[in-house]
């Protein structure tokens, strides 16, 4: 189980995926080395704010270790309570300033621990979803092909798996309605072996620029007004309760005395929330509701 490789490569994907954002944006992102004041860990965080295409982007590596595990860690293995650990991962949010184009959020990461008999623990997790404002069955069918491509070298059961993984992670219980359209989820891959799981951690990685960049690509210019910048302001609002109210990496990094203005890097920069709102039927407002937030077999 060598960590050191597995670092090596998120540290290589977060240049990977900011220079081609940079790219798509024309700006450049702040690049900031962070480490945590106990001196356990730290990480760099590359973010672009205003940009010409990406209103927020944000591109975070983590390296942190502690010597006893937070609740939203052992809540599924109380055995691990007390555990020396360490964790590792690349967690992105971009939000587009045009309406049309999505959304997107991926993540990969890397979590050990070390029992009391000295006997290693690892888990793998992380995948990426989608979250448009206005939908188009295109972009989700190219996002969802995309991550089955990502999954297929492996085994042709994970897709559906952590399909299904997604949207019932990323759904609002108090909202009772998904995030976005989806994508693919993982968490807790140990089986069957350390090499097999970081291999399928690498692919999903690999993956995130050729399943949202030429959606982002597709829509960053297309024509929009008041209406739909409002709608998207409020859209926006049910992704800050998901990472709020609902995200486990979320209340991990806090728990676990991170540095708040990485965790909370995914915030939209801009929101709005309405009292009791509904968009009204037959418009493209409600099409999102009616066609796009619900779970369906894309490919």
């Amino acid at each position: 189980m060598d960590s050191n490789a597995v670092k090596k490569y998120l540290l290589e994907l977060q240049e990977l995926i900011v220079e081609r954002m940079e790219q798509v944006d024309g700006g450049r992102f702040l690049r900031d080395e962070w480490q945590r004041d106990a001196g356990n860990g730290g990480g760099r965080v590359c973010i672009i704010e205003d940009g010409d295409v990406l209103e927020r982007g944000g591109v975070a590596f983590s390296h942190v270790t502690g010597d006893r595990l937070p609740a939203s860690a052992t809540a599924h293995r109380p055995e691990l309570a007390g555990c020396n650990w360490e964790a590792m991962g690349v967690s992105l949010v971009m939000h587009p300033r045009n309406p049309y184009a999505p959304s997107s959020h991926m993540n990969v990461r890397l979590f050990m621990a070390t029992k009391p008999d000295g006997e290693k623990v690892f888990w793998f997790g992380g995948g990426m979803d989608l979250t448009p404002y206005y939908g188009f069955e295109e972009d989700a069918v190219h996002f969802h092909q995309v991550c089955k491509n990502a999954l297929a070298p492996f085994d042709p059961a994970l897709h559906p798996r952590f399909k299904k993984w997604c949207d019932e992670y990323f759904f609002l219980k108090h909202r009772n309605e998904p995030r976005g359209v989806g994508g693919i989820f993982f968490d807790d891959m140990s089986e069957p072996d350390f090499a097999t799981c970081f291999a399928i951690q690498q692919s999903v990685g690999d993956h995130y620029l050729s399943a949202y960049v030429p959606i982002l690509e597709k829509r960053k210019d297309t024509p929009y007004g008041e209406r739909e910048r409002d709608f998207q302001l409020y859209r926006r609002g049910r992704y800050v309760e998901f990472n709020l109210v609902c995200d486990r990496g979320t209340l991990f990094g806090l728990q676990s005395g991170g540095r708040t203005e990485v965790i909370l890097l995914s915030m939209p920069p801009l929101v709005k929330w309405r009292y009791d709102w509904y968009p009204e039927k037959g418009t493209p407002e409600m099409e999102l509701y009616e066609k796009f937030l619900v779970p369906k077999d894309w490919v």
